[in-house]
Parts: structure tokens; C-alpha cells; sequence
């Protein structure tokens, strides 16, 4: 199959002037994917295709991806409703749950649905999702989870975290048998939660979940909301365990509270560990009257790779999550402070991979001949105007298929 994208514009260099970038430069050239794959770049490429595109000048870029969501809870789909206050913290959720998603079975997997089909609106072509694990769900969730993404299978990949959201130990000794039920059902990860306050035992908590990895081939994504010096020592923690085990499968730390609230030299101790264990981050880029936003650029100067998630776009944790993850480019630029067109659109990797254009010498690098085609085709004129002005995406291509159109007004420069 052939797909021949006409018309688009590609970013092709940074315009410096006394060595501050002041314009990113483009052209308006023709992309052919053959197979899935980018086959040729040119400009006027004359090629049969069975799919041809206009892009009447749209900016290609890299697709999205949603690297921290829970698809298995939530009330999108299903009209408004405000989470209650949680005036016992986490705990208050967790009692929630055992009345609230079993409720909520009959209605979750049309939820589900409605999830996906909104993040491959958006421009993503990769979910990882946290899915619970817990004394009344079981395993129903990681079901639900794995029939819902398999039908669409042919438009995004995934991945899937067997989460034991309501701890390991405080559920007593049966549940780590519907837990290695749940991993045996073939997820990507096993999760976990602030071993430290939520079962206070970070020890046996660590020492079982990595046995667990171990045991089924699986990656770690831990949940660390544990702040300031307690965080900080669940971390080093984490990494003590992957050394002695020489483990060498993926570990992510969600959230990571305590990055955003440690000392510089805490800080940079941490960040050559997580470097050298090739340990990453993702974060949902936290607004809050509390030091909760992470030092992002920081990590990734320092070789920790950093990802973008929402958590949830609605649901009985929180009302804010949007699946708009050019929105939440743009809440991290404004938090950061990022005005210049060099920094903005730099920002792009945390929601792509770590794959822009364009890096940081001004290299066109992408895309590449040979690669696969997951791509979006977006009404602005670079990386930053999307970014800064959460320009709109007109199409979504996935290995070279589009799994998303839809008819935007152009205004191109002008945008917003």
C-alpha cells in the first residue's frame, strides 16, 4: 500500500540570529509511505498511490502518546460529575472503589470505547494504561482493558499496567494470587503505589513486585506520590533493587512527587542513579499551590528520559484531564515559562517519544526514510505555533494509515 502525502509543510532548520533561534525554518514538500513506512521525501514526487493527501500546507509532525491513563475508571462518556472531596486522601478513594467500580462494570467498557476513540481524536497513536488490580475487581478490569484496545489494534499500540491500587500487603496474602492471575493474562507492567505510606513496608512491597516482573517478563510503573525526603528514599530504593537484581526490563516512575521538592544535590545524586539505571519519568505536569511540578528539562539535560500523561480525563479522582495533549504541551511551556520558539518546540519530545523534527542542533531528523508512519498533520507553521497556540490536528496517521480526518478551517500563521 502507498500513501502519498502532497503539499506539507516539514520543518527543516532553526533561524538564529546573535545564536538565539528566532524562526524555525520549513518547506512545503511531499511525503510518500510505503508499507507503513516513510519511503520518500521530495519536492513534486510523481508517484502512484492508492491514498493521496492535500495537505494544503499543514505541518507534519510526529504522532502523540498517552503514556499515563486509567481507561478502566472513569466517568467520561457518561455526562458531567465532580468528584467529591477527599477529605481522607487517597484512603478516601480507595473506599470509593469498592463500591464505585463494581457499579460501574456494566457501563465501563462503553467508557473505555469512548477513551480511546477521544485519544486517537487527538492525535495519539500509542495509550499506555494503569488498570486496577484489586480485591473486588480481580481481574474484570485487565479483561475489559484487553478487549477494548485489541479492536483497535490496527490503529494504535498500547500498553497495559497490572495496578495494584489498593496496595500489595493490606490486602492479605490472597490477593498476590489474583494479582499473578491478572499478570498472567499477558500485560506489559506490573504497577504499585507509595510502598512507604500506602503499605508501609517498602521492603517486602519492592522485593515482591520485582520478583513479580521477574517471575512474568514484565516492566515496573510505579506510582510515587510520597513527597520530599520519603519519596526520595522509595527511589533510591527502587534502584537499589534494580542493581543487586540486574534487572533489565523498563521501570517508570509515575508522578515522582518528591523530584519536584528534594535538594540540588538530592536531586542530581537521584538523577545520575535513574540515568545510568535508564530509570524514566512521566508526569501529568502538576499545577498545585504546593512544589509538585517536576524539573523536566533538568531530568532530560541529565539523561532521564521524561514522558506526558493525563491520569484521567474525568473521573472520581479528579475533573481535569482532557486528552489534549497539545493542551498540556501548553500548561507545561506556561508553567515553565517557555516563550522563545527554541525552548517551545524543543518541549514537543515529552508527548512524542522524545522525537521531534528538528534536535536540538537544529537537525532535521524526522522523519527519516525507513521509519514507521505515525504522524499528525496540524494547521500551524512549526513545532512552537502549535505548542504555544494549541493549534488544531486535522489528521492522524498510523503505520501509514489515517485513523483520523476531519475538516478544520486553515488559517495557517494566523492560527488563533
Amino acid at each position: 500500500m502507498k500513501q502519498l502525502i502532497q503539499n506539507v509543510r516539514l520543518e527543516t532548520s532553526y533561524q538564529t540570529e546573535d545564536d538565539v533561534v528566532t524562526k524555525t525554518n520549513t518547506e512545503i514538500m511531499d511525503v510518500l509511505i510505503e508499507n507503513g513506512l516513510f519511503s520518500k521525501i521530495g519536492s513534486n514526487l510523481q508517484e502512484k498511490a492508492d491514498t493521496i493527501i492535500d495537505a494544503n500546507k499543514q505541518l507534519l509532525l510526529p504522532s502523540l502518546r498517552e503514556m499515563h491513563i486509567h481507561i478502566d475508571k472513569t466517568y467520561f462518556g457518561n455526562g458531567w460529575q465532580a468528584p467529591i472531596p477527599a477529605k481522607n486522601g487517597i484512603f478516601t478513594r480507595l473506599e470509593e472503589e469498592k463500591t464505585l467500580l463494581p457499579e460501574q462494570l456494566d457501563v465501563a467498557e462503553k467508557r473505555a470505547h469512548a477513551m480511546v476513540q477521544h485519544y486517537i481524536q487527538h492525535g495519539h497513536t500509542h495509550i499506555r494504561t494503569h488498570v486496577n488490580v484489586d480485591p473486588q475487581i480481580k481481574t474484570k478490569h485487565v479483561q475489559l482493558a484487553k478487549r477494548v484496545l485489541q479492536e483497535y489494534k490496527d490503529q494504535i499500540t498500547y500498553e497495559i499496567v497490572a495496578f495494584p491500587q489498593h496496595g500489595l500487603l493490606r490486602n492479605g496474602p490472597e490477593f498476590l494470587s489474583i494479582l499473578e492471575e491478572t499478570l498472567k493474562l499477558g500485560v506489559t507492567h506490573i504497577g504499585g503505589v507509595d510502598p512507604a505510606s500506602l503499605d508501609r513496608n517498602i521492603g517486602e512491597i519492592l522485593t515482591t513486585t520485582f520478583a513479580l516482573a521477574e517471575k512474568y517478563n514484565v516492566g515496573i510503573d510505579m506510582h510515587l506520590h510520597d513527597r520530599d525526603t520519603l519519596g526520595a528514599f522509595e527511589i533510591h530504593r527502587i534502584l537499589d533493587e534494580i542493581e543487586q537484581r540486574s534487572f533489565s526490563q523498563p521501570v517508570t516512575l509515575s508522578h515522582a512527587f518528591a523530584l519536584a521538592g528534594i535538594s540540588d544535590n538530592e536531586l542530581e545524586e537521584l538523577m545520575q542513579r535513574m540515568a545510568k539505571n535508564k530509570v524514566d519519568v512521566t508526569t501529568t505536569v502538576v499545577i498545585s499551590d504546593e512544589n509538585l511540578t517536576l524539573p523536566v528539562k533538568k531530568l532530560y539535560d541529565n539523561g532521564v528520559a521524561v514522558s506526558f500523561g493525563h491520569d484521567s480525563l474525568t473521573d472520581h479522582w479528579s475533573p481535569f484531564g482532557t486528552g489534549d495533549t497539545i493542551q498540556k504541551l501548553n500548561l507545561f511551556i506556561e508553567r515553565c515559562g517557555y516563550i522563545d520558539e527554541y525552548q517551545i518546540s524543543q518541549s514537543l519530545k515529552y508527548a512524542s517519544g522524545g522525537i521531534t523534527p528538528l534536535n536540538e542542533q537544529g537537525k532535521q531528523v524526522w522523519p527519516q526514510i525507513g521509519e514507521q508512519a505515525n504522524l499528525i498533520l496540524v494547521d500551524a507553521v512549526s513545532s512552537a505555533h502549535m505548542i504555544a497556540r494549541q493549534c488544531p490536528i486535522s489528521t492522524a496517521v498510523s503505520a501509514g494509515e489515517i485513523i483520523y480526518q476531519t475538516d478544520i478551517a486553515l488559517k495557517g500563521a494566523y492560527r488563533g
